[in-house]
């Protein structure tokens, strides 16, 4: 069943075509990723596709009844009301129903009423069955991170607290149709990986862009690329497209190949004949200008070109000693002790708020630490990608800004080259580098930035969220790049592709500042902390205010016999894995029938992966209380 149609819809930004009359649809069911690279109109598309924008030519339908939820990248809000009033904005009656009651909450039980009224809430809650609801939104609320900002007005937030709350909103609303734009961005790996859940298990049709390559391939069931202004599709997720676009790159660049040869003899027979074109035979002239065409398209897409000149490095690269950290009572960092060496390649992991920017900018001395030595050796050439954009003249053209840095920039092999071919290599062609700053695109930007980085010869690379808004071409060529850069590296990423592919051991930020240096990359750390995963009573026990728990403690603990409670719990998920295993079963049955269209298959493949989800996780809990008999 179809729910959005786009036809033959153009979007032209900054005198520049996006597309030319694109014909896209949604279809119930289908969870898409839209690929392209930077200012190719993916956004562009999304905004048009949710209604939030008119395209310049063609027409949007969207079904009638169906709701469209969509995440920006910079969400619009009425800025003067408060977080709470604006993540509840929406108008459906259950979501009016759970506001009324969290707001009653709120209020002192001592007025006149409110035990009256907090019954009656709580009935109509019971009878529009709304407790699972509230649940959920308890739970969105929370893993946001945006419970503490309820009573602020939007406009006093951040870039990156805005766009959570922005997600917050959409998530609560449960549209049928759910379009996200960079969703990850500004999120933690351990948030990241909640929301991929929630995605998957919540939401049946989906669209999205992200350059998170393990997000969109969990996730996607089909993928639609804009390649050069066109349209091509893909029935399978992000590791079948890559399969199919070589597949179709390689038949296109035979077909680039074909109509050279062809029209090399062509040339010469429209050469030889007379000149007055009435007196040539017209279906060949024709077919002469399509070949030509055809031949004059480019082999591959342009791409990324990273080539720069690495500053040689000393035998003292950088030294932390007992460094320590804190703003007021909330420390950042503790005691913190580490040499750098040659090669480190390093990745940085920990909640929003642990202070994993602060320690880059006590290395790069942007920052002074409270205690502590932090020594850094005299060859030592830091080069810092931070997540805010540096580049705010907006006024100047692209050229004028890497000419304020350096004409002529040394590469690796020792050549020098001159601003404007070092842009080109960036994917900034002649053409485009005499645009301003104000009218690139968020990619672009962040390119360009890069490039600001780069330009400077760096022997110590700090790359802060360097994946937002990087396509993934340019992120592919990136990660090359750093695979084999001489130097010290340290990234910061909720890229959980781009942390595995390059780091070799990981800094974690863990409670109080204290940072716990991992031997590995961040699947092995998530592996290794899964294997520990404490049972619930353990994690209540551990999150009380009391003394340490000694090992042995915590054994005997573990040892005492199940409350009737537990036994109970025990007895009950032992009978509800029994229906859910009878469920799956008949499930399967169903799946493997003959005549299902793909709508249908697509349907009960969504009620499959609730109920294996569902199964994990009561299987897991059975696990924890039979640990306890």
């Amino acid at each position: 069943m179809n729910l959005i149609s786009a036809e033959n819809i153009s979007k032209n930004y900054a005198d520049k075509a996006l597309f030319k009359n694109l014909n896209v649809g949604l279809n119930q069911g289908e969870r898409v990723g839209l690929i392209g690279i930077n200012g190719s109109g993916k956004s562009s598309l999304l905004k048009i596709l949710a209604a939030v924008d008119q395209p310049d030519t063609g027409s949007l339908s969207v079904r009638k009844g169906t709701t469209v939820g969509f995440l920006g990248q910079n969400p619009v809000f009425d800025e003067e009301k408060t977080v709470y009033e604006n993540v509840f904005a929406a108008s459906s009656p259950l979501l009016m129903l759970v506001k009324e009651y969290e707001h009653h909450q709120t209020l002192d039980e001592n007025l006149p009423g409110y035990h009256d009224k907090m019954h009656d809430l709580m009935e109509r809650m019971t009878e529009a069955n709304a407790w699972n609801y509230e649940q959920q939104i308890d739970e969105i609320i929370t893993r946001l991170g945006i419970g503490s900002l309820a009573d602020k007005k939007v406009k006093l937030l951040s870039g990156g607290q805005r766009k959570r709350i922005a997600m917050a909103k959409v998530l609560i609303e449960e549209p049928d149709v759910l379009i996200l734009d960079e969703p990850t961005n500004h999120l933690d790996l351990e948030t990241v990986e909640w929301l991929e859940n929630i995605v998957k298990t919540k939401f049946q049709t989906v669209l999205l862009v992200t350059h998170d390559r393990y997000f969109l391939d969990n996730i996607t069931n089909k993928i639609i690329e804009i390649d050069n202004g066109q349209v091509y599709r893909y029935d399978g997720n992000y590791a079948y497209f890559l399969e199919k676009k070589d597949e179709r790159m390689d038949i296109k660049n035979a077909e680039i190949d074909k109509a050279k040869n062809l029209m090399r003899k062509e040339l010469d027979w429209i050469r030889r004949q007379p000149k007055a074109r009435g007196t040539k035979a017209k279906y060949r002239v024709d077919a002469f200008e399509d070949t030509k065409a055809t031949a004059t398209q480019k082999n591959t897409s342009a791409q990324l070109e990273l080539q720069v000149k690495t500053t040689r490095q000393g035998g003292k690269i950088a030294e932390l000693k007992k460094v320590f950290k804190a703003f007021g009572e909330h420390k950042i960092v503790t005691d913190f002790t580490y040499t750098f060496k040659k090669g480190d390649k390093i990745g940085i992991i920990g909640k929003n708020g642990a202070g994993k920017s602060t320690f880059l900018n006590l290395i790069t001395g942007g920052l002074k630490q409270d205690k502590g030595d932090i020594d850094i050796g005299e060859t030592t050439v830091f080069g810092y990608y931070k997540q805010e954009d540096l580049i705010t003249d907006a006024d100047k053209r692209l050229i004028e800004v890497v000419k304020d840095i350096a004409e002529y920039i040394e590469m690796a092999d020792g050549q020098k080259i001159s601003a404007s071919t070092f842009l080109n290599m960036f994917m900034f062609p002649p053409a485009d580098q005499y645009k301003y700053i104000s009218k690139l695109s968020g990619g672009e930007r962040k390119r360009l930035q890069l490039l600001k980085v780069l330009i400077k010869n760096p022997n110590f690379l700090i790359l802060d969220e360097p994946t937002n808004d990087l396509d993934i071409g340019t992120l592919n060529v990136l990660e090359e790049f750093l695979e084999y850069f001489g130097g010290t590296l340290i990234i910061v990423s909720h890229d959980r592709y781009f942390m595995d592919k390059l780091v070799n051991h990981l800094f974690v930020f863990e409670e109080n500042g204290h940072i716990r240096d991992f031997p590995g990359n961040y699947t092995e750390f998530r592996e290794e902390k899964l294997d520990k995963k404490p049972s619930i009573k353990e994690r209540e026990e551990v999150s009380k205010p009391v003394h340490k728990i000694e090992p042995i403690k915590l054994q005997e603990k573990v040892a005492k016999k199940m409350s009737y409670k537990e036994k109970l719990e025990y007895e009950t998920i032992e009978k509800e894995l029994e229906t859910l295993e009878i469920n799956k079963n008949n499930l399967l049955a169903k799946m493997n029938e003959s005549g299902l269209n793909h709508i249908e298959l697509q349907k009960l493949g969504a009620e499959m992966e609730k109920i294996v989800s569902k199964i994990d996780e009561k299987t897991f809990r059975w696990l924890e209380l039979a640990e306890l008999m």
